[in-house]
């Protein structure tokens, strides 16, 4: 579906969706679009669908509409477009309109050869290897012609290959200053971008062919460049200080710029810079040395036009893509945000409930609202604290604490805490520990955070069914390379489209008693120690979890056999 993504504005990072034949932009809460930016208008454009685009048309506002940086009144949108309403700048993103390949299929008559016949009529064969190598050693394709056809090709494919992988806009910039020297003979050379927020040219990559002295400088010659941008054309000047065009431009002779090819760097929706490259002669000899033989030539200047399109190529490609970056990263800030803050909130009136009950208990001396009171306070503390340490579980890169571990003790421990909260459920805890497992090599507090996470959430599944159960149970795999642990509930289960969500960080169905970090913090936990967390549901017959531990740690000696049997210490609640 096509959308507008807001990268520059006060709705930084949001997303819009288009679905829609009239969609209108602006600042009232009537609008489709509502952006809070006070330099739009109440309503300030409309997007209308044209078949399976969307033209943007201004109505009227007061500062107008731009297209990428052009004012416009009404405009076809092209994916990557930039839309500017006040000062906000919104990305236009869309799949690119496609052929029907059916309608081609009809035009399209097969017939068959037998294979004998088609054998005999084959004079020549090529392997499907031979397209990249011929065009990257185009000196070994055979005729003289071939070799000088293919010269140049094989330069536009090297560009094509080099910026189809690249996404650093500083790597990209230095791959094509490689390549640029590589193949004509400039003794500097310089990318000037256009900065989007300024409009001013800025220097982004800069090259010498000699080594390059601490105190030198390299000098653009503005007034070609002026020249490039003003026509939109690029140009070769040899003898530039001779040139009537330009001679006026006193640092073409100060600086001994001799010979220059300056190419505008022409993108899908615009000018994006220049690249500059040139020749020098001593200052002295600019005007009145001997002319000597250039070394640019009329097929420089097009090769070099020729790879700066596929650089500004290149160059969108790569700030679209910084754009989506930072726009799904402003998305999952203002999430993790939203979720948080409604979370904080409930736990800050429940703090402020229990203060209250508190102070009403020390005005009236009343022990028994006192309890109340604190046990409100303490239980708020609690989900504090849960919080924090699922924040910091899931955000921090941590390196587990191995150590050989028994694990029905931790699971044995868990089911332990969890007692008391089962009471209240009337729920009944179902624990079934394997004897005799080996000792794990495994994180115990990080498993112990895990395995609560799972319990707790079982728990909270079977509130409110008829006959509550939670069985939790160890299990060691048949190969004995790994151990699991079960924990399973008879609540109402989770449906097919959202068993892929359930481990997705601030989903939760448990509306405001949950952050939605617990299943991504348990996983991540399983992760770090090589295992995983697995889920199995059908809706009405309630969800099975399986912890999954291997037996061998690269961290931990070979494990060994305890003679411990847990299943002798069942839960005091079970």
């Amino acid at each position: 579906m096509p959308r507008l993504i807001v990268i520059k504005g006060t709705n930084e990072g949001k997303q819009f969706e288009l679905d829609g034949s009239l969609l209108s932009i602006g600042r009232d809460a009537g609008n489709h679009i509502r952006l809070h930016d006070t330099e739009i208008s109440r309503r300030h454009a409309e997007l209308r669908q044209v078949g399976d685009r969307y033209c943007l048309v201004d109505i009227g506002s007061a500062n107008g509409t731009f297209v990428n940086n052009a004012a416009v009144k009404e405009v076809v949108l092209q994916p990557g477009d930039r839309v500017q309403v006040g000062q906000s700048i919104l990305l236009y993103s869309a799949a690119r309109a496609g052929r029907n390949d059916s309608d081609l299929a009809d035009r399209i008559s097969m017939i068959s050869r037998q294979e004998p016949e088609l054998t005999s009529a084959i004079v020549k064969t090529v392997a499907d290897t031979e397209g990249s190598r011929i065009l990257a050693n185009p000196q070994e394709a055979g005729t003289a012609w071939l070799q000088g056809a293919l010269t140049n090709l094989a330069v536009l494919y090297e560009a094509v290959h080099t910026t189809s992988h690249i996404l650093d806009l500083d790597q990209l910039l230095e791959k094509i200053m490689d390549l640029i020297f590589r193949t004509i003979e400039a003794d500097r050379g310089c990318i000037m971008l256009q900065d989007l927020t300024t409009g001013q040219f800025e220097p982004k990559a800069l090259r010498w062919r000699q080594t390059r002295r601490p105190e030198e400088k390299m000098a653009i010659s503005r007034t070609i460049m002026d020249h490039v941008l003003r026509h939109r054309q690029g140009v070769l000047v040899t003898d530039a200080a001779r040139d009537e065009r330009f001679n006026s431009g006193q640092s073409i002779v100060r600086f001994g710029i001799r010979e220059a090819i300056c190419v505008p760097m022409k993108g899908r929706h615009g000018t994006l810079g220049v690249l500059y490259l040139d020749t020098s002669i001593a200052a002295r000899d600019a005007l009145d040395g001997p002319l000597v033989p250039s070394r640019f030539t009329e097929d420089h200047l097009k090769l070099a036009i020729a790879i700066a399109h596929q650089a500004a190529l290149a160059v969108e490609d790569t700030r679209y893509h910084e754009a989506m970056i930072q726009a799904e990263r402003l998305a999952a800030i203002g999430q993790a945000v939203a979720a948080l803050s409604h979370h904080i909130k409930n736990i800050l009136q429940g703090l402020k409930s229990g203060s209250e009950i508190l102070k009403l208990g020390l005005q009236g001396k009343d022990e028994t609202m006192l309890q109340q009171g604190w046990k409100i306070v303490e239980k708020n503390q609690a989900k504090i604290y849960d919080l924090v340490m699922d924040m910091l579980g899931y955000s921090k890169e941590r390196e587990p604490a191995i150590e050989m571990t028994e694990l029905n003790a931790v699971v044995h421990e868990v089911v332990e805490l969890q007692a008391a909260r089962a009471q209240e459920l009337g729920a009944a805890f179902e624990v079934k520990l394997a004897p005799g497992l080996p000792l794990i090599p495994m994180d115990p507090e990080g498993f112990h955070r895990a395995l609560l996470n799972i319990v707790a959430n079982a728990l909270d599944a079977v509130e409110g069914q008829e006959k509550p159960l939670v069985a939790v149970a160890t299990i060691l795999d048949e190969g004995g390379d790994w151990v699991r642990c079960t924990v399973s509930d008879n609540g109402p289960g989770i449906v097919p489209e959202r068993l892929e969500e359930v481990f997705k960080p601030f989903v939760s169905d448990k509306g405001a008693r949950g952050t939605g970090l617990g299943l991504a913090v348990s996983r991540k936990v399983l992760r770090e120690h090589g295992g995983d967390i697995l889920v199995a549901s059908q809706p009405g017959k309630g969800c099975k979890f399986t912890l999954s531990l291997p037996l061998k740690s690269l961290l931990a000696p070979e494990p060994v056999h305890t003679s411990l049997d847990m299943t002798a210490l069942p839960p005091k609640n079970a």
